[in-house]
């Protein structure tokens, strides 16, 4: 494992405003840059209540301005919601402002319902088009061609990284196809983690942008000082997933002590199912649970990601982690 990172979905607290969590994204950002990870990415989803990073390139920009070494991006811009020219000047825009720190993660969901689909005038079926809306994109970052009737003011000849966002083997074959670094969502869809980074290994192909394949893997981490609090700060994220799987999504809950009172067993076991890919605990807890994770998928990137309610108890979860992962790469470094 080379690098680590984060994943940021901007999570609105119960009891908070999007303000509170714009503005505690940018707090764990500053704490991320100062405290060595590699990347900072931001999602995009709309139509929830809980969850801030709707306009994904604003937000970017925000947090890249506030932070000094940290690479920052998208993980992802779920493409079939925008003209690929926009995407590329938004990101030609923000890679102007930011040189050398911006990333493009693109996945093909449309990261909403259909009426909020069609409320953003792209609809289900742009999905289809996304093989082609995703070499369009490369092209526009790519270098000035000189008969090009339209080209990306910003965004042409940045070259600003593009990869592919997925969690089944369309996104596996289809990033090995284009020559592109993969991310695999499993922080919330792991049943096919294994099977997608071997397909992606399997059948990459070198390209312009990329000589080897380059895979990264996700996972939710939630550390604290005892594994007891490290659970009782987990149930936020288990509370806000069960409550989206029973058609009652909304903002962050405050955590409990008792998740299996608030919610059905069996909610709570796809819950537990669908979040497993990922480490719990002290820092012993932790180290044990992402080496386990590590060997097993062998991931060249650890994208870490933690809905906690509290933001301060977020940025020690990170603090912690940090220290654990930094072992791992030194130790990944001195074996090659």
């Amino acid at each position: 494992m080379h690098n680590y990172s984060i994943l940021d979905l901007a999570p609105v607290p119960e009891g908070g405003t999007v303000s509170d969590a714009l503005d505690n994204t940018v707090e764990l950002a500053r704490a991320a840059d100062r405290l060595g990870y590699h990347r900072y990415w931001l999602a995009e989803h709309h139509n929830m209540s809980g969850i801030a990073s709707a306009a994904t390139a604003v937000v970017i920009g925000r947090v890249a301005g506030a932070t000094d070494r940290i690479r920052v991006g998208a993980g992802g811009v779920m493409l079939p919601n925008h003209p690929p020219l926009v995407i590329a000047e938004q990101f030609g825009t923000l890679d102007a402002m930011y040189p050398g720190r911006i990333d493009l993660g693109l996945g093909r969901a449309p990261g909403t319902d259909q009426a909020t689909a069609q409320a953003l005038r792209r609809y289900f079926q742009s999905a289809d088009r996304f093989p082609d809306d995703v070499a369009e994109l490369l092209g526009y970052l790519g270098d000035a061609e000189p008969n090009a009737k339209v080209r990306a003011v910003p965004g042409e000849g940045s070259h600003v990284p593009v990869w592919i966002l997925g969690s089944s083997l369309f996104g596996a074959q289809f990033a090995a196809h284009m020559g592109l670094p993969y991310a695999f969502a499993s922080h919330f869809a792991p049943q096919m983690l294994g099977e997608a980074l071997e397909v992606y290994r399997a059948q990459f192909r070198p390209s312009a942008w990329l000589a080897r394949p380059y895979a990264m893997m996700a996972a939710g981490v939630f550390a604290a000082d005892t594994a007891e609090e490290a659970r009782y700060l987990r149930s936020s994220q288990l509370l806000a997933f069960a409550r989206l799987r029973m058609g009652r999504p909304g903002k962050l809950p405050m955590p409990v002590e008792d998740v299996e009172a608030h919610v059905p067993a069996p909610i709570l076991a796809q819950a537990e199912a669908a979040l497993s890919c990922s480490a719990c605990g002290a820092a012993a807890d932790i180290e044990r649970q992402i080496a386990s994770l590590v060997e097993t998928f062998q991931p060249d990137e650890l994208m870490i990601t933690s809905a906690m309610h509290d933001p301060a108890a977020r940025i020690r979860s990170i603090t912690i982690a940090a220290g654990v992962l930094a072992g791992m790469t030194e130790e990944s470094h001195a074996a090659e």
